[in-house]
């Protein structure tokens, strides 16, 4: 419904789509394509004085290489990039519509206006300034869904600070490398919850471990109201190039890598999803999901904050009963959910009593989303425009989306189309070249979302993000005539547990910490709630025993509670090929046929 636009630089490949190498004139001159009025009903103009090396903008149905018309690769629509901070487009969302309601926190019953965001989010830069936090320092964030959350997230970003996303799943092993790792000088969080101990898990973290952490501030106690009260200063000056968020995601080497996101991927991504959903400042959005994830602090957030829609936290963490409430009690007009929690919100047995009718659109993402479950979301919950997405937080997170407009066959059978500013491809995981539409390949991303890099580690950064400035998702899919896609697999070895990214490598190397373990294969299996969930496959020391329950407790606060196995199951060897490469594939099968599992594997999925 929308023509897609490709942009033609001087260099165009032979085999492939034009050379879009990072650094090129998407990157160089992003600046041009900036609105220049923050008013609502100002056009953004495109200052084409900076395009003196660019021979046209394209649509696709010109391309410059006749290739292109088949091969797997498009480009989402060329709208305007803002160059503007989170900050800058807190005051300009506080500006246009200050006396609304721009977050409600439902278990807490507390709420602010755009305007009283706005002004918390200075009170909290300055309480930040007033310990030392300068333009670039990194403060951790360990908490689940609270208003507090929202606060906290503007703030750094007023303060010119990188908000360090920690998982409230995390337990000591982890929270001690992420410690480590991301060299926060502050952590805020609460002293505890029904889930854990907070402060002794992170007594436990700091032993052995050399960290720059110089204070810890508890939202429970009454060093959190003195520092929104602290005598401080705003920073001179924060570029939308600064890192406003590192966020922790699982990585092939075993253990979770920081992603940097910067103001510009975050900023876009938000505003780019909000012309998706269609919002306006008359929506709002109930976030069921977690904060400390892209799909709640961008997807959610950011989307909000470019919008003028209101966000509802309808619980500290996913509750169903309390979700369907935040519907009902709030006339939400979106609602956001993994499959599992459009599952469990079904499974209700008073669902039928909570007034739905109010929603418009939402989103179902994070795993691998079946067509049978988003039939019923769209006729049973009301939501007919609801959309799809795929990306991950590598890419901010959003690069394919249908739009709350499309076709339902656009919505229920793929993930859409390539977001604006975005180039998608989908390449031959042996020759690297882009193949035919409608042929399987890994996914392949460019554009103004990609990461900054991996917080330290050059070289991890480089495997993901090629030379040619595209990044390799890992993930497999087709690209239809329409440029739609579909995910069809994963190249990687990464279980998805409820919209969680697991690695298996980081749960195997944990399990060789027990002393009687002396090998362990990690697979996903098909489960019809979650999606997948964690199987482990041990083989013990000689002379060794041990029990599941045994194995399990080892695990319990030591890692996160989503990736300690579900099963695990004892064996004296594993598949292997004649070379002795374990195939894991084998024993995924295995788990599927022992525990009757085929028509959940069967299932079709978007």
């Amino acid at each position: 419904m929308h023509g897609r636009f490709l942009i033609a630089s001087n260099r165009t490949s032979q085999t492939g789509p034009p050379d879009l190498r990072q650094g090129s004139v998407f990157r160089q001159h992003r600046n041009a394509f900036s609105s220049v009025s923050c008013g609502q009903n100002h056009t953004p103009r495109l200052d084409l004085r900076v395009y003196t090396s660019v021979r046209c903008l394209l649509p696709e149905k010109m391309p410059a290489d006749e290739n292109l018309t088949i091969q797997s690769y498009a480009r989402g629509l060329n709208r305007p990039l803002l160059d503007l901070t989170i900050g800058d487009l807190l005051h300009r969302t506080a500006d246009r519509f200050g006396d609304r309601l721009a977050v409600a926190s439902c278990h807490q019953s507390k709420r602010l206006t755009w305007t009283e965001l706005s002004a918390e989010a200075d009170r909290t830069a300055r309480g930040l300034w007033s310990l030392g936090i300068r333009r670039g320092d990194r403060v951790g964030l360990w908490s689940t869904n609270c208003i507090e959350w929202i606060v906290m997230h503007m703030g750094c970003a007023r303060a010119g600070a990188a908000l360090v996303n920690v998982n409230p799943a995390y337990r000591s092993h982890e929270l001690g490398y992420t410690l480590e790792r991301s060299r926060m000088k502050a952590l805020f969080l609460w002293h505890k919850d029904k889930r854990a101990d907070y402060e002794e898990i992170l007594d436990r973290a700091r032993h052995g471990h050399t960290v720059a952490l110089e204070h810890t501030i508890y939202f429970d106690s009454p060093e959190w109201p003195a520092l929104l009260d602290a005598e401080g200063r705003l920073p001179d000056y924060v570029t939308a190039d600064d890192v406003a968020n590192i966020q922790y995601t699982s990585g092939t080497t075993g253990l979770p890598k920081g992603v940097m996101l910067t103001h510009h991927n975050v900023v876009n991504n938000g505003q780019f999803l909000a012309h998706g959903f269609h919002y306006t400042e008359q929506d709002s959005i109930v976030l069921p999901v977690p904060l400390f994830h892209c799909f709640g602090c961008v997807i959610g957030t950011m989307s909000a904050v470019n919008s003028g829609a209101a966000l509802i936290l309808p619980n500290w963490t996913f509750d169903a009963r309390a979700t369907l409430k935040a519907v009902h009690d709030e006339r939400a007009t979106s609602l956001y959910g993994v499959p599992a929690m459009y599952v469990a919100e079904f499974a209700l047995p008073d669902f039928a009593g909570f007034d739905l009718t109010s929603l418009r659109t939402g989103m179902m993402s994070g795993a691998p989303c079946p067509i049978e479950l988003m039939k019923r979301v769209l006729n049973e919950m009301h939501i007919g425009e609801l959309v799809i997405a795929y990306g991950q937080t590598e890419t901010s997170p959003v690069v394919t989306m249908s739009d709350a407009g499309d076709p339902i066959e656009v919505r229920v059978n793929t993930v859409g189309r390539a977001m604006p500013q975005t180039g998608i491809r989908i390449v031959s995981t042996v020759t690297g070249e882009t193949v035919r539409r409608g042929e399987q390949g890994e996914v392949c991303v460019h554009g103004y979302a990609l990461m900054k890099g991996y917080d330290g580690d050059p070289e991890g950064t480089a495997r993901v993000i090629q030379e040619d400035g595209w990044l390799r998702t890992g993930d497999l899919g087709a690209m239809r005539e329409d440029g739609c896609l579909r995910i069809t697999g994963r190249s990687r070895d990464v279980i998805i547990r409820g919209g969680e990214n697991i690695y298996p490598r980081e749960v195997e190397e944990f399990l060789y910490t027990h002393p009687k373990v002396g090998e362990a294969q990690v697979v996903g299996i098909p489960n019809e709630r979650l999606g997948e969930i964690v199987v482990a496959w041990v083989r013990l020391r000689p002379g060794e025993r041990a029990t599941e329950e045994e194995l399990r407790a080892w695990c319990l606060g030591q890692i996160a509670y989503y990736k300690i196995p579900e099963h695990v199951r004892f064996v004296e060897e594993f598949p292997a090929t004649l070379s002795g490469k374990i195939q894991k594939y084998k024993i995924r099968e295995f788990e599927i046929e022992a525990r009757g599992l085929q028509s959940v594997a069967n299932a079709a999925t978007a």
